[in-house]
């Protein structure tokens, strides 16, 4: 999706993916050492950043949307904690390396032949020790119709993660069902991939 795809989804006045954390991120963050830098990726409208600020992270979201940004500072705002955001197009530029003890993305919408850029940038961008955590829509998610893109050129297919985490050590994969209520755009049971590395 486009930049100003984004911008035109994120102008709506309320949250479109809800204002609380990802369930994965939620069941999961803390494997990052406490009180951490943590790097948000394609975070869109802020509410897992906003989380992770709340749990004592020090925390800068990356997204192309400059809407999304701003809706994630006033969310900041809301919530009394501090965020630093940061405008890129996340398929295009790298995110500096070895500056996060974490880094985290939850369902990151880009088209395949950006994905593994994406997601080495991620991994790039923590330390030595640091921890990588995504949830992303699989290939299998179109027949569910419980939200993200509607098409397979957006979503993700197993092998190919397997393939770009394979040099890092595994501490959680998952591939199946979960059920995810996130505001407008992600109801019900979904097919997912879940995926918690450390760069070691």
């Amino acid at each position: 999706m486009s930049k100003q795809m984004w911008d035109d989804s994120f102008s709506d006045n309320d949250y479109i993916y809800g204002r609380e954390p990802n369930q994965f991120i939620k069941e999961h963050y803390s494997v990052i050492p406490e009180g951490g830098r943590v790097a948000c990726f394609a975070e869109g409208e802020g509410r897992n950043a906003i989380f992770l600020a709340e749990h004592g992270y020090e925390v800068t979201t990356y997204d192309q949307s400059e809407i999304g940004l701003e809706k994630t500072k006033q969310l900041a705002d809301e919530r009394g904690v501090s965020v630093k955001t940061v405008a890129k197009d996340l398929t295009a530029e790298k995110v500096e390396p070895y500056l996060y003890e974490g880094a985290v993305m939850v369902f990151g919408h880009v088209p395949k032949h950006d994905q593994a850029f994406l997601v080495q940038s991620m991994i790039d961008s923590v330390k030595p020790g640091g921890y990588v955590m995504f949830e992303v829509y699989s290939d299998d998610q179109l027949p569910y119709r419980s939200g993200g893109p509607q098409t397979e050129e957006m979503l993700y297919n197993p092998n190919d993660v397997l393939t770009w985490i394979d040099d890092y050590k595994c501490l959680h994969f998952y591939y199946g069902e979960a059920d995810r209520v996130e505001g407008k755009r992600h109801l019900g049971l979904g097919h997912v991939i879940q995926v918690i590395i450390q760069k070691i």
